[in-house]
């Protein structure tokens, strides 16, 4: 199951160890999941991973020996993407992916997460309290409070016109900025 479904945390520079280079830290997944593989089909493939997700060209060439923070958080929260892409999984679990991002670059990592979602065909599983991040991402859209389902259904439906008092509470207080 772990090689279907992926997860990105909310904080990417806590999750990734800081004691591990970047080329390990994505290639970890690979180890594990396909542990046949020679060392250059599992930098092969590290390397696409780091590609998709927009972390090549110029500035990156010894990428995979440098350590997280050597990177800004938009590019670790690339990274933490890579790791979770570089095995192929059909769901992707998102917990606030934007969070700990300045607008700009959520912009930029929003657009990527659409991106790599129409490319590859797979599912995301977004969990957020940021009412623009819904907007820009999601087709169907479940609201809890407290742990219990208060609403759900098509993200547009629901956005646009919430029934639940917490929902409204929830869309009022983000007016569209994305």
């Amino acid at each position: 199951m772990r090689r279907q479904v992926q997860v990105v945390f909310q904080d990417p520079y806590g999750s990734l160890s800081p004691r591990m280079t970047v080329g390990e830290i994505v290639s970890e997944g690979l180890r594990l999941h396909q542990p046949h593989w020679t060392p250059d089909e599992t930098e092969q493939r590290v390397r696409a991973a780091l590609a998709e997700v927009g972390l090549v060209g110029e500035g990156f060439a010894d990428v995979l020996n440098r350590y997280p923070h050597a990177f800004s958080g938009g590019q670790r929260q690339r990274i933490a993407l890579a790791r979770a892409l570089v095995v192929e999984p059909a769901l992707l679990v998102l917990d606030e992916p934007t969070s700990a991002l300045d607008v700009t670059v959520q912009k930029q990592i929003l657009e990527l997460l659409k991106t790599l979602q129409k490319k590859r065909g797979m599912a995301y599983l977004l969990i957020t309290h940021d009412v623009d991040v819904l907007r820009a991402m999601a087709h169907q859209v479940m609201v809890l409070k407290s742990g219990q389902v208060v609403e759900q259904g098509l993200a547009e439906q629901v956005l646009s016109d919430p029934h639940h008092p917490y929902t409204r509470s929830l869309v009022q207080a983000f007016p569209e900025t994305i």
